[in-house]
């Protein structure tokens, strides 16, 4: 059931899992001159914490997230709101492929300090997750872990 190989959850999983919006690979994407005010009201519109940004929808030409814009704010003023998402965006971006394993992307996020990683495969951009997606599959993976034990240890066990 969605493990690669070793046993391990891939992205791809979570991607599926995730449902609403981003299912069935849609990203919001946001182009290198939309402003900081309309990236805004994108981000509230669909209930997400950061956008791609793409020029034609696939190619990254960087991330740009919430707390970016909560930087930005704090360092140059309400000015920003006027600037091109291009001016406070973040251009090295990490991605990931679907089959990347869930515990390294969990990893990778950490120790880099970012709460997004868009995936990618071969050239297309095809979905997005975020740190909370990651954690979540992660419980639900211990939970159904401790189940299978619980009913190990006492006997129930399924089949």
């Amino acid at each position: 059931m969605g493990r690669g190989p070793g046993g391990h959850m891939r992205i791809s999983d979570v991607l599926h899992n995730k449902g609403g919006r981003d299912q069935g690979g849609r990203v919001v994407t946001v182009t290198p001159q939309t402003t900081v005010q309309e990236l805004l009201t994108t981000l509230a519109e669909h209930g997400i914490g950061a956008a791609v940004v793409s020029a034609d929808g696939q190619a990254i030409a960087g991330i740009v997230s919430e707390r970016d814009i909560v930087r930005a704010l704090a360092g140059r003023g309400a000015a920003v709101l006027t600037e091109p998402v291009s001016a406070i965006a973040t251009a090295r971006v990490f991605t990931v492929g679907p089959d990347a394993d869930v515990a390294d992307v969990e990893k990778l996020m950490t120790e880099h300090r970012f709460r997004h990683v868009p995936v990618v495969a071969g050239d297309a951009l095809t979905g997005i997750v975020s740190i909370g997606d990651v954690v979540k599959k992660r419980i639900t993976e211990l939970e159904v872990e401790k189940s299978a034990l619980t009913g190990y240890i006492t006997g129930e066990r399924a089949g």
